[in-house]
């Protein structure tokens, strides 16, 4: 059986799963994930909030229950959930949550890269994003804390506590790199020679590597 296709906006599911809970118009929906800091999980912009709304519209996953004005602010349509909409919210959260999926962080694809940059350039920017990530650590451990410590229930904390764990993990990888290379991993002066005779460095590399160069015929 072929995977379900799913809405390629995470912003989709943050629609379904607050329609899941009552109905209600944009604007609220956009208030709600703003106070629930939501938005430091999923990109949160109106103009997408309206595209993505119209989306679920046309897939029957919600409908419009009514629209209502509030003195003189505009009408505002309420949305709710459908039942396709309710079934495509578990299966979309059940793949989310249940199966692994290859991702592309922007930091993997420059790390793929890093020959691009000299060696002690390299370094001294991993320094940098080291520093950068314990800084980040400390604001967001403090933020749980003080969450936690108003007794609010810790699973609506989660998403937060997955992205300081991430924060930790990447930064115990970064600051093993740094020695890594500090210690001549690379080998280092390969990686220095290549941007002080590249070509030479690049036939020195296929001999002893095999391969071909890139503007090989």
């Amino acid at each position: 059986m072929a995977p379900r296709t799913h809405p390629s906006n995470p912003l989709a599911l943050a629609v379904l799963a607050l329609l899941f809970e009552r109905p209600m118009h944009p604007y609220e929906m956009g208030v709600i994930l703003k106070q629930r800091h939501k938005e430091d999980s999923i990109k949160l912009r109106y103009g997408s909030l309206y595209t993505v709304i119209e989306l679920l519209l046309k897939r029957g996953m919600i409908a419009a229950r009514e629209t209502a004005r509030e003195g003189r602010r505009p009408e505002r349509t309420v949305y709710e959930i459908t039942a396709a909409g309710t079934e495509e919210l578990h299966d979309w959260m059940a793949d989310l949550v249940g199966m692994p999926a290859k991702e592309y962080p922007q930091f993997e694809a420059a790390l793929c890269l890093l020959p691009v940059l000299p060696p002690d350039e390299a370094l001294a920017l991993l320094r940098q994003r080291q520093k950068l990530l314990e800084q980040d650590i400390v604001v967001l451990a403090g933020q749980i804390a003080g969450i936690s410590a108003q007794n609010f229930p810790p699973l609506f904390l989660v998403e937060t506590e997955y992205r300081l764990a991430l924060m930790k993990a990447e930064q115990a990888f970064v600051a093993g790199l740094i020695g890594r290379i500090e210690s001549g991993w690379g080998p280092v002066e390969l990686w220095r020679g290549f941007h002080q005779d590249r070509e030479a460095t690049l036939a020195k590399l296929y001999r002893e590597y095999g391969g071909a160069p890139m503007n090989s015929e």
